[in-house]
């Protein structure tokens, strides 16, 4: 019952926080107007200012986003123990994290789309926003890498995932041009596509698993892995440069149905097991994590950094003002979609905390024996945290390139056995409804691996966005156009992402996983600056977003010279401390700018943006 107990009083607080605490910042701070002019219909262009209903654009935002974020960080977390990933994911989520997207978004909207980049250049100094936009770049960079590399992996351990996932491209196209070209209701096509994604997702678990085949003559660069991940560039291209309507807003809308299904069955299915008495929270792992290993970082403040989406994620700013701020039809339905998004997405990373820890707890299988675990040793599978050593068929320790090979600890679980906590926890909540354990699998699956392409063609996008800003701000024209932008950002991201590891290509992009959270969650800290500066200018109340601000800039800069100071530089992670110096380097630079811009900014209104050009005067971007 604790379990169900903590769900439930989870989405109350959310349910009640939406209500208070967001409405008055959208009455009191913001002032929303619904009579107000916003980016969509100054700027309409029917390719990025798009005009949208608020329950299509709660869809691309949400889908946006959350991602695997939500569901990669809390099944880290709850190494610690389940207990500080949830406080931290409410408490988080209400007061930092949704105040956070829900600022940015009503900046964004009340500065013809700009991102919050872009914006800064106003609101702190123009050199502020060169140092801002580069941030951002080396953000996104890392996010395609590493999401790219992600998908490609899910693809490879869940073959039957892959013809689902793909199948929501043309079935979005399908969508996209039915409502928005031959005005056609939106919810009978959307609940098609629905219908139509989840018999994909049957066939693909019972009959049709689609694996990439080894093509030797690429060498090093034909592995299954490397294979995905070109594909999956090539697909972000294609997606970046169409207009939102035709993809991205339907699919992402498709994706959002999907997920509050898959949610509607997995919390269906928890309150069945619960009730049942298959459920047993305290049983299957700890509240607080006592035997921490020595190669485990400092719960404070990395998980600050290891939470991000969920609870405040610095990526959330980017899509608030890069793409949803260019779609929101009325400035009222901020509060909706940036407020709201934030604490659904905090819903799922509750559920998520719980299938890592009570749903595994129903039962996994060990890979090395076969046999079914359950309770707390099915946890300690996933998250044992005592070091032992591997032993060979003589009973000695077993060498790997002449160190001794281990199990347990922080470094030998990996992200994919995080991701994979997940799944098998999900799925053992959907087998309390008799979902048969093969198809609960591929359901869960299919949600992990879609949402890590949304937040991958999204960011693509964004990416877009930002280097044709710094192609303006920096007067280098080739980089305006749209094309020549987006080729820049695949061609880096798939860099990162190819970044050769021990088994060639493709398996060292994993490296600079250390420094997303960090990075994510400096963004969230600029981007709480760029509020602040915003607030002050008009005399309005600066502590609510104040006090998150040195949260957010204090606990990632803290974890960040933790890293350098104790891992990149004493293991000789050269790449590491380069991305990680240049990174914390930029964000101290620009938190410097504030200061020394902090007195002149209080009740001076900024810059104003220059007037809009004519229709005709609006030169045609190639």
């Amino acid at each position: 019952m604790l379990t169900l107990l903590i769900a439930i009083g989870s989405f109350f607080g959310f349910l009640v926080a939406y209500h208070t605490y967001g409405r008055w910042l959208a009455r009191k701070i913001f002032s929303l107007d619904a009579e107000a002019e916003v980016p969509s219909k100054q700027l309409q262009d029917d390719v990025d200012f798009v005009p949208t209903r608020k329950s299509v654009i709660f869809g691309h935002h949400f889908t946006s986003i959350a991602g695997t974020g939500p569901i990669v960080g809390p099944a880290i977390a709850v190494f610690w123990g389940w207990l500080p990933a949830l406080i931290w994911i409410v408490v988080g989520s209400i007061f930092i994290g949704a105040v956070h997207d829900f600022g940015a978004l009503v900046i964004s909207l009340r500065n013809r789309g700009q991102t919050v980049g872009e914006i800064s250049g106003r609101m702190i100094s123009p050199r502020a926003k060169i140092l801002f936009l580069l941030i951002l770049f080396f953000a996104l960079a890392i996010v395609i890498g590493i999401f790219g590399l992600v998908i490609a992996v899910i693809f490879s351990n869940y073959p039957s995932s892959v013809l689902s996932v793909w199948a929501a491209m043309p079935l979005a196209v399908a969508v996209g041009y039915l409502v928005f070209r031959r005005g056609v209701g939106l919810f009978w096509p959307s609940l098609m596509a629905l219908v139509l994604l989840y018999a994909c997702v049957v066939i693909g678990a019972y009959w049709l698993p689609i694996k990439m085949p080894t093509i030797e003559a690429f060498g090093v660069f034909g592995t299954p892995i490397v294979l995905w991940t070109g594909v999956l560039l090539v697909y972000c291209f294609i997606a970046s440069v169409l207009p939102v309507w035709v993809l991205l807003q339907p699919r992402d809308y498709i994706n959002s149905q999907q997920l509050f299904v898959a949610m509607g069955l997995i919390i269906v299915g928890l309150a069945v097991a619960g009730f049942t008495g298959q459920l047993d929270l305290a049983a299957s792992a700890p509240a607080i994590a006592e035997d921490i290993p020595p190669d485990a970082p400092l719960i404070w403040p990395f998980l600050f950094i290891t939470i991000a989406c969920g609870a405040c994620s610095g990526f959330h700013c980017l899509v608030a003002s890069g793409t949803t701020s260019k779609q929101i039809a009325c400035e009222t339905d901020a509060q909706y979609v940036g407020y709201g998004a934030m604490l659904t997405e905090g819903a799922l990373a509750v559920v998520v905390v719980l299938a890592c820890c009570a749903g595994v707890g129903m039962g996994v299988v060990d890979s090395n024996t076969g046999e079914t675990l359950t309770g707390r040793a099915a946890w300690l599978s996933r998250y044992q945290a005592k070091i032992t050593p591997v032993l060979d068929e003589t009973g000695q320790p077993l060498l790997r390139n002449g160190k001794p090979v281990t199990t347990g600890g922080w470094k030998n679980h990996s992200l994919f056995q995080k991701v994979g906590a997940f799944v098998d926890g999900g799925a053992n909540f959907l087998s309390a409804l008799s979902i048969p354990l093969k198809l609960g699998t591929a359901i869960i699956s299919v949600l992990v691996a879609c949402f890590a392409a949304t937040t991958l063609d999204t960011a693509t996008r964004l990416q877009r966005y930002v280097i044709q800003e710094l192609g303006s701000s920096l007067n280098f024209p080739p980089l305006r156009g749209k094309y020549a932008a987006t080729t820049v950002a695949v061609v880096t991201g798939g860099a990162i992402a190819l970044v050769p590891g021990p088994a060639g290509p493709g398996t060292g992009g994993l490296i600079l996983w250390p420094l997303f959270g960090a990075t994510n969650q400096l963004l969230a800290g600029l981007a709480f600056v760029v509020l602040v500066f915003y607030l002050m200018r008009r005399n309005l109340p600066i502590w609510f977003a104040a006090i998150p601000m040195v949260l957010m800039l204090v606990m990632p800069g803290w974890a960040m010279l933790h890293q350098i100071l104790n891992d990149f530089w004493p293991n000789r992670s050269w790449l590491l401390l380069a991305f990680g110096i240049a990174i914390l380097t930029l964000q101290v630079w620009m938190v410097v700018e504030a200061i020394l811009m902090w007195p002149r900014a209080k009740g001076v209104l900024e810059e104003a943006l220059p007037p809009l050009p004519s229709r005709s005067e609006v030169p045609v971007e190639g």
